[in-house]
């Protein structure tokens, strides 16, 4: 339960006077709808409105709060004109301008004789100075209303800043003294101050540097949220461990006859890996794990030895992938290994219909089947495995955290693996995924060629086809990429059926084309012929972002690169390095180029090491955009920024850590405290997990 001391905080924003139904869903576009996501909606700029003139002083161009008598109303002579009214002090004269006029109303707010206070931006116009819609009109004794400095908040439609202010200074007035959950001597380092006067000053900065992120109270607030973060998933990490799992400690034979047929050696990396899977599998508890690796480091071969693990204990495994596309690479990979060390494997896809289907179901219940590769499909209730032990997840971010659980309890205590090919900054790692724990493969293996990366700018089309249809008749094939943005799609989708149009003047049949609005069936049909290479050149949205495996294909063209991010281009360049042979990426961008693009672009240029990207992609863009935080399962931060408080969510995660050994159930004074900065932040969903368990 919600400590009551929070209820007022948790009520709904309607309960806040003069705000309404109409204002309350236009504050939804802000992501507020309770009293507390007006506090945590900080300022983004101040007005300062402590410059008070005599009108014959008064400085063009500045906001100026000045104290004036109304003379007369002047009302247009044509409807397109102005509703003026003329005001004076003891030195001059102004008028104030109201275009969008409602004369009642400003007859109201200005009567002829009396004494306002007005605040706004003078200009001067026909020699007069003006005043066009006045920020605030009130009384002489209503001037405290006017704040000397007035912070500035970001907005929506049909919210002025005006509202906003009015609203939180209320919002502020509900919020308690609340028992302090920080560590005293940390407070004392940090120069923190208490969370009421934190909250308090943010919303009241004095000058621009209290808008930095670094500014004290700023960043007691965002140590507050990281801490909420770290601590609810260290809650949860703690409640997997003491799960029971079972103890998989398979005797090496399938895995022994594996590596004799492998072609090649595993690296350093995979064999580190496979290490700390392997002690994962054999401990009494139940496994969570992250394992990441860049494109083409080898992640599917550590799956497979680890699912081998699995059957060496006469259990079954299952590797789950986001689209048939990759479910049906695994199968490609791992089904003739199967064959040759003579276990068996299916695939179950949403396309798998009729007596087949009904086959591997039996299959799979009956325990024939040791290894299933499947997409959603092996979520579905009909899917009775005889005994799951292990389950492997493919890029995890695609899938929500209830169909991880799903997978794992249609096994019995199945350990759970998730792997990644994106390359996420340690920072997010532990924002994110901070219930699992951790493996990375940072080697490439040996042989692979460093990939050619260029960036040009689009008007040299014509060399790059030109140069395209050289190499094509030389038996290479290639990729180009279009952009497919979400809120941009038909113009794209038009701009990139445009381009194949284009190259098929040059390319013929040779090129083909697949983007996200084709029917699953019509994509495999394309990808199939570019695989065996009926299709040299294809043209492509980002559908080819995640796990395509086409070796031959050694170039790709990227279109408008600078509207991709970082993350995203590397996925995409990872396609070429397949193969061992040299390949070559070309970054097409448009003017204008902003200097992120051009630093994004440069970094392309410079590194292939997807770890560094991604530590530069969340420098440049800051943690919420990173790999597109609404799909990806990201935890959002208001009030903390991944690219500058990376300290802080460090020492956060310390601190989480140091709690649960110290304090696992949270029963200290400190304990209790730390409770209510978990329902506060709305991370309570770990602490009713914790507390059912």
């Amino acid at each position: 339960m919600r400590p009551e001391i929070l209820f007022p905080l948790f009520a709904d924003v309607t309960t806040i006077g003069g705000l309404g139904e109409k204002s309350a869903k236009l504050l939804q576009n802000l992501g507020i709808g309770k009293v507390i996501d007006l506090i945590w909606h900080l300022p983004a700029g101040l007005i300062d409105r402590t410059y008070t003139p005599k009108l014959a002083e008064a400085r063009t161009g500045v906001i100026a709060t000045v104290k004036v008598r109304v003379v007369e109303h002047i009302a247009p002579a044509r409807k397109a004109q102005p509703y003026k009214v003329l005001v004076e002090d003891d030195t001059d004269q102004m008028t104030i301008s109201f275009f969008k006029a409602y004369p009642e109303s400003i007859r109201k707010n200005l009567p002829v004789g009396e004494i306002r206070i007005v605040s706004g931006k003078i200009e001067r116009f026909n020699n007069m100075l003006q005043m066009s819609h006045p920020d605030y009109i009130v009384k002489e004794d209503e001037a405290a209303q006017i704040a000397g400095i007035e912070p500035v908040y970001p907005l929506t439609a049909g919210i002025s800043n005006k509202m906003l202010n009015k609203w939180i200074k209320q919002a502020l007035l509900r919020l308690p003294h609340l028992p302090e959950w920080q560590d005293p001597k940390f407070l004392t380092a940090e120069s923190f101050p208490d969370f009421y006067t934190a909250a308090e000053l943010a919303h009241r900065p004095r000058r621009p540097g209290d808008l930095d992120p670094n500014a004290p109270e700023r960043r007691r607030l965002a140590y507050d949220e990281l801490l909420a973060n770290q601590l609810a998933l260290a809650i949860v990490r703690q409640k997997v461990k003491k799960q029971p799992g079972r103890e998989l400690k398979g005797n090496g034979l399938l895995r022994k006859k594996t590596l004799d047929k492998l072609p090649f050696k595993l690296t350093e990396a995979q064999e580190r890996v496979l290490k700390e899977i392997f002690a994962d599998q054999a401990a009494p508890c139940r496994m969570l794990r992250l394992l990441q690796g860049d494109v083409g480091s080898g992640k599917t071969i550590v799956a497979f030895l680890s699912m081998l693990n699995a059957v060496e204990c006469g259990a079954q495994a299952a590797i789950m992938a986001p689209t048939e596309i990759l479910a049906k690479q695994h199968l490609e990979t791992i089904a003739p290994l199967c064959e040759e060390i003579g276990i068996r494997c299916e695939l179950l896809t949403g396309r798998t219909k009729g007596k087949k289907r009904v086959q591997i179901l039996e299959d799979l219940a009956s325990g024939k089947t040791d290894i299933i590769i499947g997409t959603h499909a092996l979520f579905q209730e009909n899917v009775v495995f005889k005994d799951l032990a292990y389950a492997v997840i493919d890029e995890q971010h695609r899938f929500g955290v209830h169909q991880r659980l799903n997978l794992s309890n249609k096994g019995n205590k199945a350990d759970i693996l998730v792997m990644t090919a994106t390359p996420i900054p340690r920072t997010l790692v532990l924002t994110a995924y901070g219930d699992m724990e951790y493996s990375k493969i940072d080697q490439v293996p040996a042989g692979r060629k460093p990939v050619d990366t260029r960036v040009m700018p689009v008007e040299k089309i014509g060399e790059i086809v030109a140069a395209l249809q050289r190499k094509i008749k030389d038996g290479a094939r290639a990729y180009w990429v279009c952009p497919l943005v979400e809120e941009s799609e038909k113009i794209d989708l038009a701009a990139a059926e445009e381009r194949f149009e284009s190259l098929k003047r040059y390319f013929g049949a040779e090129v083909g084309m697949v983007h996200g609005k084709m029917k699953e069936a019509e994509k495999d049909a394309v990808m199939e012929r570019f695989k065996k290479g009926e299709i040299k050149l294809l043209v492509a949205t980002t559908v080819i972002e995640v796990g395509v495996n086409v070796p031959e294909a050694t170039i790709m063209v990227i279109e408008h690169a600078e509207r991709f991010g970082l993350a995203q281009l590397h996925q995409l360049r990872g396609r070429i390095k397949r193969g061992y042979q040299a390949s070559t990426c070309i970054l097409l961008y448009s003017y204008p180029l902003s200097e992120h693009s051009r630093a994004r672009l440069n970094i392309m240029k410079e590194t292939e090491d997807g770890f560094r990207i991604a530590e530069e992609d969340l420098e440049l863009r800051g943690g919420g955009e990173m790999l597109g935080t609404r799909q990806s399962g990201f935890a959002e931060f208001r009030l903390a920024d991944l690219s500058v408080h990376k300290n802080l969510l460090l020492t956060a995660s310390k601190d989480a850590k140091l709690i649960m050994e110290l304090d696992p159930d949270l029963t200290s004074e400190r304990g209790q405290a730390l409770r209510t900065l978990l329902y506060l932040f709305e991370r309570d969903n770990a602490v009713k997990t914790y507390l059912a368990g």
